[in-house]
């Protein structure tokens, strides 16, 4: 299995940034996709999320508005479209793949360690 992210960067404050997960080695079509992010010092928190079988979106409030996640199954691959980004968006940025559908549904966002990860990457943002 191999989750890995692409797009991230350095953008100023008001920018638009779009991050993209592509998977390999598990039927992707039967999972829930999600984004988290950890901010230096603080925990990793939950972005947002697609679920498998009716593709609802879920946001934390902090983005809802202003990403948008997307996903391809044919190209495997999921999008994290975000506008208007400001400096508390700055963090490393994780996709993440569950078999519960459920886990998108749970306030916060929650997927397990034993989940599908990718190795993160740098969105950083200066005002």
């Amino acid at each position: 299995v191999q989750l890995v992210e692409s797009g991230g960067g350095l953008v100023q404050a008001g920018e638009s940034l779009t991050l993209s997960c592509r998977a390999s080695g598990f039927r992707f079509a039967g999972y829930a996709l999600g984004w988290f992010r950890q901010a230096p010092g603080k925990e990793r928190e939950a972005v947002s999320c697609i679920t498998s079988a009716d593709l609802s979106t879920h946001y934390a409030d902090s983005v809802k508005g202003r990403f948008t996640i997307a996903r391809d199954n044919a190209d495997q691959a999921w999008n994290l479209q975000m506008n208007a980004l400001k400096t508390e968006d700055t963090a490393v940025y994780y996709c993440a793949a569950t078999l519960y559908d459920s886990s998108c549904r749970m306030r916060p966002i929650q997927f397990l360690p034993s989940n599908y990860w990718g190795q993160g990457i740098q969105v950083t943002v200066s005002s």
